[in-house]
Formats: structure tokens, C-alpha cells, sequence
């Protein structure tokens, strides 16, 4: 992630910026102002897509990779970090460089559309090539695929809303998408286990609902014809589409501090979740496998909790136009889940830890979406670049935590111990500085 701080500051953005009544239905804004309020239809038709997507793409990560790569090189586990490490760099570098080919689009389906037909058709493909996969470069080459087409098409929903959500919507979008978020990995998950057996269909049956949701989106939500619209004045380039994967914090500094913040919460977040099974083996005196248990009562608690906390947080921080308070909150309950773990060897407090701490997630991931759309920068011709490099506040730490955490676990630890209480305070301590850079410096939401 790189900044440069080249350009000169702009004013920040209004709190409550006016609804523009000549602005085109699902089209972009016209002169700054906020676009109509959305209508129901398309907030379904959001969700119902993000639910789709998370299916084809999460369920690899949660099971099927795992399994492919079991059948192709058994005694190598560690293969599956090189595939899903290459994946995530493909989806990195992908979602900024195709939303801004996206922003600059200009066509009779609009600008976002062409993107979600082509990202659909490559993840399928993509798919169908992990699956029938007869080594692990192929493996390797189709996860690629999928994670920069899939990732991609997650991006660009994301800047469909800020084309066409206001911010009296934005909250309880983000809440109803964190919902459904929950509960793809985990459906996708359980029809995989039916298909156990059948590489091919282990790997499309998820894909298929992601094509069936994206296709319903692309069919049934209208987005005007784009080929009046203004390019922006700088010209395609080779050095402008490099400047695409930087910002100014300067001149956009609300929009700097939030992903910084949501940056700092997502290290305590990944040095949490990655040793959470190691955590309870040392927790519980016991090994991995025995606490496969716990770790699905734990998973599953977590969906209800995660979900109660984004559809709250999200509802809430729209009805009471306040972001800040419920970014910080979902924060503080985090880390105090966190810390509770941290601080004990009892079971019963330490599920009450991981419950309270997934209910802050959903509430922090959320409303923290939420507020990105609220301070987006140049919402008009630059949405999906910049919600791309917002993804970045996301990949990055979730690619560096794990190679920062052994320095924790290794402090004041002796014979093959390892030190998950200072792990975990750390952890928690990350996430509440994430909470707090958000409401302490982000100025022009509430």
C-alpha cells in the first residue's frame, strides 16, 4: 500500500449532504450530492449477490482447497499457504487496476456491469480448472483466477452502493451484507461435505450459486447507459493506472485515517482468529484434534453473535446518523472478549470471550463499511478504485499479522510453550487503537 501526498488538500466532505432530486435512478450523483434513496429491490438484490459471491469464494478457502490439496500432495500441507498466498496477492493487486477501468468504463450496460459479466464467466472457469487440477501449479493458476475475478466482483459491489446508496442506507446495508457474509461460508461449507468425493461438483455447486445471484444482479438492477458520461481529464496510462494503487492523505485525510484504522483492528483481528485452535489446545491441555469441538461450538455461536452485531450496529448507526460511536464500540467489545480469553483458563468465560468478541466484529465491520462510503473521495468517477485500495485495509494485515505474531508468542516462552496471553492482549490492544484512530480522527461523519 503506498500514499503520496502530491496533491493539494481539499475541503471535507459534508456531514448530511443533500439529495439531489435530478440525479439518475442507480446512476452516479450529480454534483457532489448524495444519490436517491435506493429502492428495496436493490438493497435485496445486494445482499442476495454478496451472499452468492461469499459462496463461491469463501467456500475454497474453508474446505475445498484444503481438500484438493490433500489429494495432490498429502504430506504437504503447507502447500495450501502457497496457493491461497498467491491467490491473495492476484486479489490485491486486481480489484484497484479493474475499478478504475471500471470508474473510466463507458458503455450501453454501464460501467460497473461489463466487469460483473466478465468476473462471473473467469470464476467459474477458474473454478472448473481447480477442480479437475492434476498438479498444484494448476491448483495454484485457478485460485489466482478466482480470487482476482471473485474479489474483484465483491469490490464492485461495493462501489455499486456508492454509487447508489445515500447515507441513510449505508449502515443497514452493510449490516444485512455482514449477515449473509456469516452464513455463506457456513452453508457453503455444509453442502460440501455432502459432495465429498466429486471434485467437480464440490467446487461448482457453490460456484453455481454465485453465477445464479450475479446473473439475477446483472439482469434485474438497472444501471443507466454510461457513454454520456465525462472521462475524467487525466488520460489511461501506464504511470496513471500504477497511481491507481495510491492515495493523498493529505487531501484526503478522513478517508486515510479510517483505513488506517480499519487497518490497525484487522492485525488484532488476524492475530486472534489465526491461533485460535492453538489458543484452546493450550487453553485445555490438549491437542489440536481434540478441541475440534469447541472450535465448531465457537464457529457457531460466533455466526449468531457476528450476525446480531452487524445487523444492530448497522440499523442503529443509520437511525441515530452516528458512526463513530458503534465503530468504536464494536472495538471495545472485541477487545474485551479478547482480554477475557486472554485472562483465563475457564471454559465458560472463555466462549463468553469469543462471543463477545465476534459480536464486535460484526458491529465494527459494518458500520466501518458503512463509514468508508461515507468518506469515499471522488465517489463520482473514482468509486471502484478507491473501494479496491479500501480492500487493502483488509488483505494486507491479514498477510503480515501471522508473520508478526511469533514474535509475541516467543516472548518469555520455554519449552515449546507459547505466550497466546500477551498474543492475545496485544491482539487487543491493536483493535482498540483501530477504534480509536477512527472516532478520534475522522472528522467530517459523526
Amino acid at each position: 500500500m503506498a500514499f503520496t501526498s502530491a496533491e493539494p488538500p481539499s475541503a471535507a466532505a459534508a456531514v448530511d449532504p443533500r439529495v439531489d432530486p435530478a440525479a439518475p435512478p442507480g446512476g452516479v450523483p450529480t454534483n457532489g450530492n448524495e444519490p436517491p434513496r435506493a429502492p428495496a429491490s436493490y438493497v435485496w438484490m445486494v445482499v442476495a449477490a454478496t451472499f452468492g459471491v461469499y459462496m463461491a469464494f469463501v467456500t475454497p478457502i474453508a474446505y475445498s482447497l484444503a481438500v484438493k490439496v490433500s489429494q495432490l500432495a498429502p504430506d504437504n500441507e503447507e502447500y495450501l499457504g502457497y496457493v491461497t498466498g498467491a491467490g491473495g496477492v492476484a486479489a490485491v493487486l486486481a480489484a484497484p487496476f479493474f475499478g478504475r477501468l471500471s470508474d473510466r468504463t463507458r458503455s450501453r450496460l454501464g460501467r460497473r456491469r461489463p466487469y460483473f459479466i466478465a468476473g462471473t464467466v473467469i470464476g467459474v472457469l477458474a473454478l472448473v480448472i481447480m477442480a479437475s487440477a492434476p498438479s498444484m501449479v494448476v491448483l495454484g493458476v485457478g485460485w489466482v483466477l478466482a480470487q482476482a475475478s471473485w474479489g474483484t466482483i465483491l469490490s464492485l459491489l461495493l462501489a455499486s452502493q456508492a454509487d447508489r446508496l445515500p447515507m441513510s442506507q449505508r449502515g443497514r446495508v452493510a449490516g444485512l451484507s455482514g449477515i449473509v457474509q456469516q452464513l455463506a461460508p457456513v452453508t457453503g461449507v455444509l453442502l460440501s461435505g455432502a459432495l465429498i468425493g466429486n471434485n467437480l461438483l464440490l467446487f461448482l455447486v457453490p460456484g453455481v450459486v454465485g453465477v445464479v445471484a450475479m446473473t439475477l444482479f446483472v439482469l434485474l438492477v438497472r444501471e443507466p447507459d454510461s457513454r454520456g458520461l465525462d472521462l475524467p481529464s487525466e488520460p489511461l496510462s501506464l504511470s496513471s493506472m500504477v497511481r491507481t494503487y495510491t492515495f493523498s492523505p493529505r487531501r484526503n485525510p478522513d478517508f486515510a485515517w479510517n483505513w488506517f484504522g480499519k487497518f490497525l483492528f484487522v492485525i488484532g483481528l488476524t492475530f486472534n482468529t489465526t491461533f485460535t485452535t492453538f489458543f484452546l489446545a493450550d487453553r485445555m491441555d490438549a491437542t489440536v484434534e481434540e478441541v475440534a469441538g469447541l472450535v465448531a461450538v465457537l464457529g457457531g455461536a460466533g455466526v449468531v453473535a457476528g450476525m446480531l452485531g452487524a445487523i444492530g450496529g448497522g440499523f442503529l448507526s443509520d437511525r441515530l446518523r452516528r458512526r463513530k460511536a458503534f465503530v468504536l464500540a464494536g472495538a471495545v467489545v472485541f477487545s474485551a472478549g479478547v482480554v477475557l480469553m486472554a485472562m483465563t483458563h475457564s471454559m465458560p468465560l472463555i466462549i463468553t470471550g469469543a462471543v463477545l468478541g465476534t459480536f464486535g466484529i460484526g458491529m465494527f465491520s459494518a458500520v466501518d463499511q458503512a463509514l468508508a462510503l461515507d468518506v469515499l473521495p471522488e465517489r463520482e468517477t473514482d468509486a471502484g478504485r478507491y473501494t479496491g485500495i479500501y480492500g487493502f485495509s483488509t488483505s494486507i494485515p491479514q498477510a503480515i499479522a501471522p508473520l508478526i505474531a511469533p514474535l509475541f508468542l516467543a516472548v518469555g516462552a520455554s519449552g515449546g510453550d507459547k505466550n497466546y496471553t500477551l498474543l492475545y492482549l496485544v491482539a487487543a490492544a491493536f483493535t482498540l487503537a483501530g477504534g480509536l484512530v477512527v472516532v478520534l480522527r475522522v472528522k467530517s461523519v459523526r
